[in-house]
C-alpha cells in the first residue's frame, strides 16, 4: 500500500467514528431518550427521519455545484476542509444540548450531517488521485473496513464513559453521552489531517476566469455526457434506488430499537459489535469483487438488505436484534466501497469531483425517500417496524435496474 492510499484511507478511519455515533449508535439514544423524552415513540422516530431528510435534501442540491467547481485546480481541497470544518463544530455543539431541546438538536444534527456527507463528496472523489483503476476495488473496501476499527474505538471509549461516568468526573450518563459527542468530534478532526495536509489533487480542469459560471455549465454538460455511457447511467439510477435503503437501515437502526424495547446498554453493545464484524467482511466483499465481479456483490449486499428489511417486521427480542445486526455487519461496508470504487472506474479523473457530486446527489436525493417513508409508515401504522418493512421497496427496484447492465461483465466499465 502507497502513502497516498494510506493517508486516503485514514480519513475512512477519522469519519466512520460520526457515521456510528451520530448517525447509529449513541445520539440516535440520546434523542430517544433524554432530548424527545415524553414524545411518544413513533412520534420522535418520525422526527428523526424528516430530519434526515432535510439534511440529505440540501445536500443533494448543493452536491453537483459544489462538485463542478472543485475540479478546477486546488479546489477540491478546500472544499472539502470547509464541509469537514462545519461537521466537526457541529458534533461538538450537539453537547449542548439536552432535554426538550428537540428542534434545537435536530437542527445541529442536520448541520453536522451536511458536514459530514459535503466531505464525503471530495473525499470519494479523491479515489481516482490517490490509486490505479485496477486497485480502486481494493482500496476502497480496504477504506471501509478501516472505518470499522476506527469507529469502534471511540465508541467503546464513550460507552465505558456512559457506563461509568464518575470514571472521569461526571454525576450522570447524560452528561457523558454529551462529552462523548465532543470525544467523536476530536477523533474526527485529529486523524482528518493526515488526508488534509498529504493527499494532494492529482487530475483537474485549469481554472478559468469565471470558475462559478463556467461551472454550472459544465454541470449540464457533464449530465449530458453521463447520459451517453450507458452502463453508467444505468447504475446511478439502480445506485438511487439500492443506496437509499442501505442509508435509512444505517440512520434509523438505533431508534428501531428502541421503538421495540432494546435497552441503551444492549443497543450501544450491539451496534459496537457490528462495527467489528463489518471488518472482515468489507474487505471479504474487496476480494470476492475480485473473482465474481463487482455486479455480483453489490447484488448479495441488495439481497441481504432486503432480507433484513423482512426479518425486521418479526423482531420482539434482544437476541433477534443480535442477529439483525450482524446480518447488517455482513454487507453495509462491502455495498458502499464496490459503489464508490465502481463509479471510480469508469469516470474522467480530471472531473471526478463533479463526476462524484453526480453520484452524490443520486445518492442523496434517494436518501430522502427511505428516511420518509419510515417515518410516514412509522407514524401511520404507529409501529416502526412497518417503516422498516417499507424499505424492501427500494432494494427489489435498485437489484432490478442494476440486473439490466448486461452490455458487457460489470466490472469492465462502460
Amino acid at each position: 500500500m502507497t502513502k497516498k492510499e494510506f493517508n486516503w484511507i485514514l480519513y475512512d478511519w477519522a469519519n466512520s467514528a460520526y457515521a456510528v455515533a451520530i448517525m447509529t449508535a449513541i445520539l440516535p439514544v440520546y434523542f430517544k431518550d433524554i432530548v424527545s423524552k415524553g414524545l411518544d415513540a413513533n412520534v420522535s422516530t418520525a422526527y428523526w427521519g424528516y430530519a434526515n431528510t432535510a439534511a440529505t435534501l440540501v445536500l443533494a442540491i448543493l452536491a453537483p455545484i459544489l462538485g463542478s467547481i472543485a475540479d478546477y485546480k486546488g479546489a477540491k481541497k478546500k472544499f472539502f476542509a470547509v464541509f469537514l470544518s462545519l461537521g466537526v463544530i457541529s458534533t461538538a455543539l450537539l453537547s449542548l444540548t439536552g432535554q426538550g431541546d428537540t428542534i434545537k438538536c435536530l437542527t445541529i444534527y442536520i448541520f453536522s450531517s451536511i458536514g459530514f456527507f459535503g466531505a464525503n463528496v471530495f473525499y470519494d472523489s479523491f479515489l481516482v488521485d490517490v490509486t490505479s483503476k485496477e486497485r480502486m476495488d481494493l482500496v476502497s473496501t480496504y477504506g471501509f473496513a478501516t472505518g470499522y476499527i476506527g469507529s469502534a474505538i471511540p465508541l467503546l471509549i464513550s460507552i465505558l464513559i456512559i457506563a461509568r461516568p464518575a470514571w472521569i468526573g461526571l454525576n450522570s450518563a447524560v452528561s457523558a453521552m454529551q462529552v462523548s459527542f465532543v470525544i467523536t468530534a476530536l477523533w474526527w478532526l485529529v486523524f482528518s489531517l493526515p488526508f488534509l495536509f498529504k493527499v494532494k489533487q492529482a487530475y483537474y480542469v485549469e481554472t478559468t476566469k469565471n470558475p462559478i459560471i463556467d461551472g454550472f455549465r459544465r454541470i449540464f454538460t457533464t449530465f449530458k455526457e453521463i447520459k451517453k455511457f450507458k452502463n453508467v447511467f444505468i447504475f446511478l439510477i439502480a445506485y438511487f434506488f439500492y443506496i437509499d435503503g442501505v442509508f435509512t437501515v444505517i440512520k434509523m437502526a438505533a431508534v428501531f430499537g428502541k421503538d421495540i424495547g432494546i435497552s441503551s446498554k444492549d443497543l450501544l453493545i450491539i451496534l459496537m459489535v457490528t462495527q467489528i464484524v463489518a471488518f472482515p467482511f468489507a474487505i471479504l466483499f474487496g476480494k470476492l469483487a475480485k473473482r465474481f465481479s463487482a455486479e455480483t456483490m453489490i447484488l448479495a449486499g441488495i439481497g441481504v438488505y432486503a432480507f433484513i428489511t423482512i426479518y425486521a417486521c418479526f423482531i420482539h427480542t434482544v437476541f433477534q436484534y443480535w442477529i439483525l445486526a450482524i446480518l447488517t455487519a455482513t454487507s453495509q461496508g462491502g455495498i458502499q466501497a464496490l459503489s464508490r470504487s465502481y463509479f471510480g472506474k469508469i469516470i474522467p479523473k480530471e472531473n471526478s469531483a463533479q463526476f462524484y457530486g453526480f453520484y452524490d446527489i443520486f445518492g442523496k436525493f434517494s436518501s430522502v425517500i427511505g428516511p420518509l417513508l419510515v417515518a410516514l409508515f412509522s407514524q401511520l401504522s404507529g409501529s416502526s417496524k412497518y417503516g422498516i418493512f417499507s424499505l424492501v421497496i427500494l432494494f427489489i427496484i435498485g437489484g432490478g435496474i442494476l440486473l439490466r447492465i448486461k452490455t458487457k461483465p460489470f466490472n469492465e466499465g462502460v
